[in-house]
Order: C-alpha cells, then structure tokens, then sequence
C-alpha cells in the first residue's frame, strides 16, 4: 500500500483506478519535476519547453484538471510553477525518495532504495528496493484493474474476437491455436504428434464450419508445432481437411526432420492443387512477393507480422526463427512467439521498440526455462499469459524444476501478473497418460469486454494443486 501512495502523482496523470487508494489534485503532477536534488544520471530536470516528453505530461495535466473540474495554467504558466533550480523546489516526500524517470527500464545502477522511476517510452512503473529494480506495473491507458479485466470506459469497441488454445489428445507439449472473428479464421501452428491430428482436426472443425481457413501462420519447423498438419495413414492432418487461403511460415530452418519435410510437401501440395498462397516471415516483413507485414481480418481487428533478426540470419537453435505475430483488437494487443528464445526476445524487442503492453501474451516455448524472458516481459508487461504445455511431463526432463511450465518461467511472469493459464495436465509422464488443466482455454473480447475461459475451469496456475506441490510464487509476484 506504501507504493501505491508514493505512486498518486502518475496515477493522476493517467487516471488509472487502484483499489483501495485514494488520490487527488492535479497539483500533484508538480512534483514529477520538482523534487530537488537527485543522482547525476537521471533524467529529471524541465530545461526546455519543448520536450515532448513533458508536454505529454501537460496535457494529462489539463484532463486531470479537467475531471477535477478546475481550471488549467496555461503551458507556460505550468512549466514555469514545476520549474526551479535543481534542489531548489519540491522535497522528496516522507522518506526522502525520489521520482526518477527515462526512456526505457531502469539500469541497476541507477538511483537509490526507495526511489520510483518511471519508464515514458512504456508506462511502466518500477521501485528500488534492496539494490533492485523490480517492476509494479503500467499506468498507460487508464483501463483499470486487469486482474478483472475491468474497463474504463475508453475502450474501441471492435468486431468479437475468441482465440482458442486447443489441446491436442495426448500429454506431449505442442501449440495450436485458433483465432476467431466472424467467419474468418487464422490458426497458429498445429501440434504436436502426427496422432494428434484427429484431435485437432476435430476441433478445427467445430469453429471453422465452411472448411476454409483464411490464414495459416506456422511458427517454425518443429514436430510439436507442425505434425497435426500432416497426420499419418488413416489419421489425416489439417491440410487434407481444410482449404487454406494464405499460408505464412519460417523463413530458415536448421532441421532435415523427416516431419518437416512432410509438412513442407503437404504445404506446397495446399498451394498447386488447392490454391493457397505462401508466403514467409521475412516477406512479410519486407513486403515482397506480393506479401504483407499486416492484415485485416475484421473491423479493428488486425495482425503484424514481427520483424526479428532470424528471418534473415543463421541462429544455433530452431526455436529462434519462429515466426512472431502481434494481434491488435482496438485497444487490445495480443502477442504469439512460438518457441522464441532469449537471443530472439531481444532481437524481436530491438526491432520493435515500440511493441506495447499486451492484453494477452502466450509464453514462448511452452513455458520453458529458456523463453519468456525479462527483456521481453517488461517491454509487453502482460496481463495473461496462456502457456499451451502438459503440465508436469516428463517428456523432456525429470528434473520437477524444468517441467513445463517451469520455476523459472513462473518467477519471470509472476513479477507482471498472477493470470498464468494452462492447457493440459501430465498424469504419468511415462505413460503418456494426461487430463485437462484449465482444458482448452478460450479468450474472447469485443475490443472492452474481456474474458478468459477454461473448458474444465477457469482456475489460475498458482492456485492449482498441481502448482502448489510443485511451484513456488516468488514474494515479489503479483498477488
């Protein structure tokens, strides 16, 4: 509660609603700039009445003035009450902490315990305790409490948009995922065994009911994310069951599997005989060859296709060329990274500095040890993530800690939000027998309403028992 009150000023300015915490005055804005002396290194002072940055601060200023029904200085009059010689004006409030702020995540060196800084590029909120930065949350956009997934109120309404993340009949981890807008379908990989086909093939078929799918993104050449469009003799895949109208895929590969191989043929069969187009990651992002980098699929609603650096370059490990696609709905933004790894979540935020806080972001590779990484979470600060995984499998390992999902996935996402969905649940890994976590999980909104459904329940990972014999939420979690 200590932080929230020290954070009143920017929670003025954006008009963001916490529980339980009362906040008034746009004077309070003052103190953003006039809080006397600080570290050398920080970004703190109004030199210049032309800073972008502060006249964003001023016109939050004159909307905050205006709910208050009180009447606004005029820019110059306002610069000139927050300015002052440095250390001259303002205090440092009860503790003698400090309001720091920038253009991009705090450096650790930065500042002091105790000091809040504020990253302008994102929104993002940040404290300093015990010589850490550690992340509290993001003022952009003023839509109130995400764990309800409450609105404000100005929200774009848009077309109704449902994303579904399938689960795929047996305990291995492995990615499908249907997007949904009217009578148009984009589907995101088609996992995981060849003997999931029927499975998914099945599912497939209760939403997409005229046998087209408009688009197809496949994130990269991997067993788990490709079989279920080939299928095997008498269980036949995706391809063979639905017509597709633009198949987007990797660009690279390092992989001679003999399943890629199969899937490539099955592809190209889908363009010369059923008349698809193709396209990869690296044309759309270069708009050649007749592609594009963004579609849209209904009204305010759209795709992007992400540049990242292993379209074009050679990386060690398959996961890094997937194919990265950002989902807008109106004000709403949801984020597929396939099995992206560390060295590709910088690349992907490097490229994309202004990739935007997400509504929804479905967590790389399984919820592995290796993805979802902090360069990448506090960029996107999401507010649900959907891990597409069997929780507890042994499939790849014994070791409890890097079971999908693992410890170390949940101490990264744990800082952003407690929303932690899964699909599937290992019931003996051995075995390959398995039952439904949350089963398939569905996400639907208009653009302002939203909500997220499970098929067997609607319960959160920490509080699963599965998580709580396994899993530990970190103290700095979201709670």
């Amino acid at each position: 509660m200590r932080f929230w009150k020290k954070l009143a000023p920017f929670m003025v300015c954006a008009t963001l609603v916490l529980a339980s915490v009362g906040f008034s005055s746009c004077k309070a804005i003052g103190s953003l700039f006039g809080n006397g002396s600080s570290d050398d290194n920080t970004s703190q002072s109004t030199e210049t009445s032309e800073d972008p940055e502060i006249r964003a601060v001023y016109e939050l200023y004159v909307k905050s003035c205006a709910a208050e029904n009180t009447e606004p200085k005029t820019y110059e009059e306002w610069l000139k009450s927050i300015q002052g010689a440095k250390g001259d004006q303002g205090d440092k409030g009860e503790t003698g902490n400090g309001w720091l702020y920038g253009n991009g995540a705090p450096a650790s060196t930065l500042g002091r315990n105790g000091d809040l800084y504020l990253d302008y590029s994102s929104w993002n909120v940040y404290t300093k305790d015990n010589g850490t930065w550690t992340y509290r949350g993001n003022i952009k956009g003023a839509k109130g409490d995400p764990a309800d997934g409450g609105s404000s109120g100005d929200e774009t309404a848009t077309a109704t948009m449902d994303i579904h993340f399938l689960e795929l009949g047996n305990g291995n981890a492995g990615d499908c995922i249907l997007i949904k807008t009217g009578n148009t379908e984009v589907l995101i990989d088609a996992g995981s065994k060849r003997g999931s086909a029927p499975t998914v093939v099945s599912t497939l078929k209760k939403y997409c009911t005229d046998g087209l799918l408009e688009y197809v993104i496949v994130t990269h050449a991997h067993e788990d994310h490709i079989a279920s469009f080939v299928g095997e003799t008498g269980k036949e895949g995706v391809f063979a069951n639905f017509k597709c109208g633009t198949i987007i895929d990797y660009a690279k590969k390092k992989t001679t599997s003999q399943i890629s191989k199969d899937y490539e043929a099955a592809r190209d069969k889908e363009v010369s005989q059923d008349g698809a187009v193709h396209y990869t990651a690296l044309q759309c992002v270069q708009e050649t060859g007749g592609a594009k980098k963004e579609y849209t699929i209904a009204e305010g609603i759209s795709f992007e296709i992400l540049e990242q650096a292993y379209y074009s370059t050679t990386n060690s490990d398959e996961n890094n060329y997937s194919v990265c696609t950002l989902f807008t709905q109106g004000d709403y933004h949801y984020l597929f990274t396939g099995d992206l790894e560390e060295a590709g979540e910088q690349s992907l935020v490097q490229l994309n500095p202004d990739l935007p806080h997400c509504k929804l972001f479905k967590a790389g590779h399984h919820g592995s040890k290796t993805s979802s990484n902090d360069v990448l979470l506090s960029k996107i600060t999401p507010e649900n993530v959907c891990v597409c995984c069997c929780a507890g499998s042994s499939e790849y390992t014994d070791n409890d800690e890097n079971q999908f999902p693992t410890q170390a996935m949940v101490d990264r996402v744990a800082k952003y939000t407690k929303n932690i969905y899964v699909t599937t649940l290992s019931v003996d890994g051995t075995a390959n027998k398995y039952t439904s976590m949350n089963g398939e999980i569905t996400v639907s909104s208009n653009g302002i309403d939203f909500s997220i459904h499970g098929s067997n329940n609607d319960t959160i990972l920490k509080e699963t028992a599965w998580f709580q014999a396994h899993r530990t939420w970190p103290a700095n979690g979201v709670q």
